[in-house]
């Protein structure tokens, strides 16, 4: 998973991913990132290939300012995987090219994830069944679950 950091003003990179039959994520706002490769020597090669797949951007480990704790899936029925959130720095925001496995990005302002009211208990409907989760309710949409665990886990980095 990779957060991409820019500035002008300072933001991170989400993306809207794809709507896609049995893909527990499917539709959810997210970071970019995907699954490691038998050909990946390490996670963090992982992740700048696919970001380079899903977003057309080519990151270097140069830009790397460092990693987050690996975030594990709390729901049973989700797939036993864990993710470990590569951050990187850019000096200006690339463009954007998505793939199929995503329908949209945007560029979310630090400013208004640290802002109190962006950042609250949202309701939701998961899998037919009415949910209570804690969220970034942005313009853009809903970032919950592992996303939003990783969203805070940055922004209270970024804040000690």
């Amino acid at each position: 998973m990779a957060i991409i950091l820019a500035p002008d003003p300072d933001a991170l990179l989400l993306i809207r991913r794809a709507e896609r039959l049995g893909d527990p994520w499917s539709g959810h706002m997210a970071l970019p990132g995907g699954r490691r490769e038998p050909g990946d020597p390490d996670l963090l090669t992982t992740s700048i290939r696919e970001v380079a797949e899903e977003v057309g951007i080519e990151l270097t480990p140069a830009e790397l300012a460092g990693t987050l704790e690996d975030v594990v899936p709390r729901t049973p029925v989700l797939p036993p995987i864990a993710v470990r959130p590569f951050v990187f720095l850019r000096d200006s925001r690339p463009v954007v090219t998505l793939n199929p496995e995503a329908t949209s990005a945007t560029w979310a302002p630090l400013a208004r994830l640290l802002q109190p009211d962006t950042h609250h208990l949202v309701r939701l409907e998961v899998s037919g069944t009415n949910r209570l989760v804690q969220a970034y309710e942005l313009a853009d949409g809903i970032v919950w679950g592992m996303t939003e665990r990783i969203l805070t886990q940055l922004l209270n980095n970024l804040q000690d």
